[in-house]
């Protein structure tokens, strides 16, 4: 049971790139790089904290989940939403003073929770993205990994932060971002003018 939730976990983490992937390249998903490029730094801090905790379920999850957005950042080069903002500069300063911080403390445990921090405010931009632009976004990429992550939960053999803190923040954040895609989905749609895409 175990090795088959650890399967599920890559399967779902993993397998949620392809169809983000594939609406990248029909046009039709426009992935905001500056989070993407952050989720891919921060992912593979954790998962070499976790590895050196010897977290390995947690650790195999975030392998998956770098390659994950690493593919989605080569695409999204080409394709995605490269725009910056103020608001896009104010997130990476943020993210930047965490990764100082983790390298002070020099803990597994404390890497971990700047990452799930940093990670936080790295996907600030997507979920305005998404508020904005939902149909510029792909749902089931997130519900899939925030599957991936239950399913990591479900199997780790402690309640260390090391092993239970990336997953469940990516149950709740991937949850809360399918949420919004889908809820502004049927309010706000390509070609309506700016005033009723606020309604």
């Amino acid at each position: 049971m175990r090795t088959l939730l650890i399967v599920l976990s890559g399967a779902f983490t993993l397998g949620g790139a392809i169809p983000y992937i594939i609406q990248i390249v029909r046009g039709k998903t426009k992935p905001r790089i500056v989070s993407w490029l952050t989720w891919s730094l921060l992912t593979g801090i954790a998962c070499v904290a976790s590895f050196s905790d010897r977290q390995y379920a947690t650790g195999i999850l975030m392998v998956f989940a770098t390659l994950e957005t690493l593919s989605v950042v080569i695409l999204g080069l080409k394709h995605g939403d490269k725009h910056v903002e103020r608001f896009d500069v104010v997130c990476q300063i943020a993210a930047l003073i965490g990764i100082a911080l983790w390298l002070i403390f020099n803990s597994p445990a404390i890497a971990v929770i700047a990452a799930v921090s940093i990670d936080l405010i790295g996907a600030l931009p997507t979920f305005k993205h998404a508020w904005h632009k939902p149909y510029e976004e792909t749902a089931i990429t997130f519900a899939l990994s925030a599957a991936g992550g239950l399913c990591t939960l479900l199997i780790v053999h402690s309640w260390q932060i090391t092993a239970v803190a990336y997953p469940i923040y990516l149950v709740l954040v991937n949850f809360a971002q399918t949420s919004v895609i889908l809820a502004r989905s049927k309010y706000v749609k390509p070609g309506l003018p700016p005033e009723l895409r606020e309604l």
